[in-house]
């Protein structure tokens, strides 16, 4: 690059255009909702409604012992970005009118198995694990992109379709909000943790048993990320990224599953166990489908009229088994898990 000077250019134009226009550049992107701080009341009220009242369990991965990702320039360090995200989203979560758990609200050890037993206990809707990337090979200092896991693999019996509905809706607003791509591994830029540890994912997603995603927000080794990641309102842009989606993910609705039976113990005289399908954005009969001990089954009747579903247990041998239903909302959200034990006894 040449450089032409004269004097009608000042030094300090020349010597701050060598300063910031050959060097690299930390650049992002400030939501409109931060530049005109009344668009971002407009939005939290907006959405309040769909948001109050939701418990919501965040889990800032690792801290503690465990502050191993430290980035490229050895200052992006994973524990507390993942922390400093998950506290800025707890403040939009809460102005909104959510209730929010953590796991820790500092830089504390927390054992994986423990993250998910406290989530199981506390009685949260979803669970949300933040957490920043890192590649496999050593020296990659190239790779960086956003990307939502969700657990297991369609197909398989432990996939719940709500949870890649969240993951879907989360992604595409994070990753939006840091002007990221997916990556080349997923189309959407959300994830099986299948493609990580095949058969098995991740600890905290396997061992919840709430709807849960793990977000990687971007890779502390990429040599750009890695400053933006350093900087407190980049963790806040990330932070409303997320708030963004789940926003928009509950407002789309959650069908609503109920059991109606007067008990869950049959006769093998009984006919049906009967059971309540409800969204206020309506239900897509077609997409109503039904379990019996993890087969298909197709001897079940609903009437979207009045969402009564009717699984027939006719022929049913006797003993414990488990009813599964999943449904879909005419915005296309999957029903969270629902498994209904039931006994028929012998006559």
């Amino acid at each position: 690059m040449r450089f032409f000077t004269s004097e009608k250019i000042p030094i300090f134009i020349i010597l701050t255009f060598l300063a910031y226009g050959c060097s690299a550049k930390l650049f992002y992107e400030i939501p409109y909702e931060f530049r005109f701080p009344e668009k971002k009341t407009e939005f939290i009220k907006k959405y309040s409604p769909f948001i109050s009242g939701k418990k919501i369990f965040i889990d800032p991965g690792h801290g503690g012992k465990d502050r191993n990702n430290i980035g490229y320039e050895g200052n992006a360090v994973e524990a507390d970005i993942n922390l400093n995200v998950a506290l800025a989203l707890r403040e939009y979560l809460e102005e909104a009118g959510a209730h929010v758990i953590m796991s820790r609200e500092e830089d504390i050890t927390v054992e994986l198995k423990a993250r998910s037993i406290m989530t199981n206990l506390s009685g949260a809707d979803i669970f949300i694990s933040i957490h920043h990337n890192a590649p496999g090979r050593e020296g990659d200092y190239w790779t960086n992109y956003t990307s939502t896991y969700y657990h297991a693999a369609e197909m398989h019996y432990e996939y719940e379709p709500c949870e890649k509905d969240l993951a879907k809706y989360v992604q595409r607003d994070l990753a939006y909000a840091m002007r990221n791509s997916g990556g080349l591994g997923s189309f959407d830029g959300t994830y099986s943790d299948y493609t990580i540890y095949p058969g098995e994912g991740f600890s905290v997603l396997r061992l919840t048993v709430i709807p849960s995603i793990l977000i990687e927000c971007g890779f502390t080794t990429h040599h750009y990320e890695s400053q933006r990641l350093t900087i407190s309102e980049f963790n806040d842009v990330q932070a409303w990224g997320i708030f963004r989606g789940l926003c928009r993910y509950f407002a789309s609705g959650i069908p609503e599953i109920s059991f109606l039976s007067a008990s869950s113990i049959f006769s093998e005289l009984d006919s049906a166990a009967i059971f309540s399908i409800q969204d206020s954005a309506g239900i897509d009969s077609s997409s109503v489908e039904v379990q019996l001990d993890s087969i298909t089954i197709n001897n079940f009747s609903f009437l979207p009229r009045n969402g009564i579903l009717k699984v027939n247990i006719n022929g049913i041998k006797p003993g414990d088994h488990v009813i599964r239903i999943i449904a879909v909302n005419k915005n296309g959200i999957h029903s969270f898990p629902f498994h209904q034990n039931i006994f028929i006894k012998e006559m």
